[in-house]
């Protein structure tokens, strides 16, 4: 398999209680951007609000958008125009190479493509 280098991709990570969840899968994520060599910005929004939030420009730098989240996301019409995949904390948790593999499928979609993994 050929890693595709010089990627971006920014996410929103944000669980119900908006404590441990949100920040374990930001931290799951970094690490898994650190493996495919692709830089990676997330936004958490917990129960310190929102934090390292996406600008205007990040997301229109972005290849895609993950959200991973639980909850009804602030500011979600910011990524209508983006390449986009969706999926619960817990999905993302349990087995994250299954998201990544659909975030490099979408790589290759149209933009305003929005995907949502079970």
């Amino acid at each position: 398999m050929t890693v595709i280098t010089g990627r971006h991709l920014v996410a929103v990570t944000a669980c119900v209680s908006g404590v441990a969840h949100t920040y374990m899968a930001a931290e799951r994520l970094e690490k898994l951007c650190q493996q495919e060599k692709w830089s990676v910005h997330i936004e958490t929004q917990g129960a310190l609000g929102i934090e390292n939030e996406l600008t205007d420009g990040d997301i229109r730098r972005a290849d895609v958008v993950l959200l991973i989240t639980d909850i009804e996301l602030a500011g979600s019409e910011r990524f209508e125009h983006s390449r986009s995949v969706k999926c619960g904390i817990n999905a993302f948790l349990r087995d994250p190479q299954k998201v990544m593999s659909v975030v490099r499928k979408v790589l290759t979609a149209p933009q305003h493509t929005h995907v949502i993994v079970e």
